[in-house]
């Protein structure tokens, strides 16, 4: 008896995974459902969107007299079927997108742009290693778009990396019609496995039903990240380098999420120190602060090849002056979200009421030899030792422990306190990370080192402990 379409799709959507993950055969109930269709001479048959945990959209198309399937035909969409355009377009999520081909992240990412309003990323590439997931990743996303035809084997680790950790919704995309690789995304925990080229409507119904997914399981992060500011006593200590510097060893160290604001306006330089190029900057946050969430904010941001996300200052001149509420609101935000926040505020001394300087804060404060420095340094100390300011810690940048002019006595008595940390003069291995934007970190020498220390104080690991010098009769 040939079976009405009706039927058919009737059928073919009581299947569920629940038959399929102890059976031997399930490849078979699948490849017989999809037969199912063929028995029917018609045309073209439209869309269906199986109702299963993992979903699954067929285009079908029969030529009279074959049964072969095209799964990449053009479809009518049965009216029963469209969504309302409000409800494409009302969820603000946060996409990432990942693909090693260009053409299918850019498909991918148009066909996402036409159905929903938030931040989406692109990944031009698979993670190097399963283990960096979680730090490439974070919780940024409540939707991971993964191209399984790249590297199938791979994408399956990797949708079974994000499941486990509970990272993000993970959906998959395919050009391929293959039971067996649909069946093993479902067992590696996809909630999506979505046919190119992508339907509209198809990809608007994915995207509202992996996002409440989300929205019911998502942890809520627990105690909000800790704010660590560099302060520079006077232009050119060199706050910036060791921001940048700091953040990227911190984001090594700790392999927690962590984030880096130049807040260093108007000439802030933390993204050509890393050698990034970023999109959007801070003024974006700052002109937006009605709408600064988590999701808002993961839009702005840019993430260095460490796994550190950087919120950059602006190419062009930006205005100095912003309103305590805004930048208030930016951090509480930014330290909801994440782990870690370093803030390169430069000199910007006009900034110490703000919640960048309360008591949960710990302020570095970067400072040279020299008797402007060590001047400034006084004062500032003073007026951030006062009560309910934040944990201070003193840096001696490019220090030098033959300097016959000023030594560490001289420092101490000068600041009224103990220099905290001591950063060696190298300005060979400075300047070469200026030019090639190589983080100092990424060499061992006796300033990466040092930097290290104090990241590694942060996040509870133990000292690097000194390297022995080794005997020379030549010194």
């Amino acid at each position: 008896m040939v079976r009405s379409p009706r039927d058919s799709l009737s059928s073919f959507k009581k299947m569920r995974f629940a038959d399929l993950r102890g059976a031997p055969s399930s490849a078979n109930k699948f490849s017989m459902a999809l037969t199912q269709f063929s028995l029917s001479p018609i045309t073209q048959m439209s869309r269906c969107v199986v109702s299963w945990g993992l979903r699954v959209s067929i285009a079908r198309k029969h030529a009279t007299g074959s049964s072969c399937i095209d799964m990449s035909t053009s479809i009518h969409i049965p009216d029963q079927l469209m969504i309302p355009d409000q409800l494409m377009s009302a969820r603000n999520i946060s996409i990432a997108v990942i693909s090693p081909d260009e053409q299918r992240r850019n498909d991918a990412t148009i066909a996402l742009g036409e159905c929903q309003n938030g931040p989406i990323r692109e990944f031009i590439s698979y993670p190097p290693n399963l283990n960096d997931v979680s730090n490439m990743l974070g919780n940024n996303f409540d939707i991971i778009l993964i191209d399984l035809d790249s590297d199938p084997e791979y994408a399956l680790d990797l949708v079974q990396n994000i499941n486990s950790q509970g990272l993000a919704t993970a959906i998959v995309y395919s050009a391929m019609a293959d039971p067996d690789l649909l069946v093993r995304c479902m067992r590696a925990g996809a909630r999506e496995y979505l046919m190119t080229p992508f339907d509209k409507v198809e990809m608007a119904e994915a995207l509202v039903r992996a996002s409440a997914l989300r929205s019911a399981v998502r942890p809520a992060k627990k105690t909000n990240g800790r704010l660590l500011v560099f302060l520079s006593a006077k232009g050119g200590s060199g706050a910036t380098t060791l921001a940048c510097n700091y953040a990227v060893s911190l984001a090594q160290e700790s392999r927690q999420k962590t984030l880096l604001i130049d807040l260093n306006l108007p000439l802030g330089d933390a993204a050509i120190s890393l050698g990034i190029k970023a999109q959007y900057s801070i003024v974006s946050a700052f002109q937006n602060s009605s709408r600064l969430d988590a999701h808002f904010l993961s839009g702005l941001l840019v993430q260095h090849r460490s796994g550190l996300f950087v919120l950059a200052a602006p190419s062009e001149l930006a205005p100095t002056f912003v309103s305590s509420d805004v930048i208030d609101k930016l951090l509480e935000v930014a330290c909801q979200d994440f782990d870690y926040v370093v803030v390169d505020a430069g000199s910007r001394l006009d900034l110490q009421r703000k919640h960048l300087f309360n008591e949960s804060a710990t302020v570095y404060l970067v400072t040279q030899v020299g008797i402007p420095e060590l001047r400034n340094s006084h004062r500032l100390i003073a007026q951030l030792s006062a009560e309910g300011s934040p944990k201070l810690e003193i840096i001696i940048n490019r220090f030098d422990p033959y300097n016959q002019e000023i030594d560490e006595a001289h420092i101490t008595k000068a600041l009224n306190r103990p220099v905290t940390w001591k950063i060696p003069n190298n300005y060979a291995a400075v300047r070469k990370m200026q030019n090639t934007a190589t983080p100092l970190t990424e060499e061992d020498s006796q300033i990466s080192r040092a930097i290290q220390r104090i990241s590694r104080s942060v996040c509870g690991k133990p000292d690097i402990p000194e390297k022995k010098k080794k005997f020379s009769f030549f010194g």
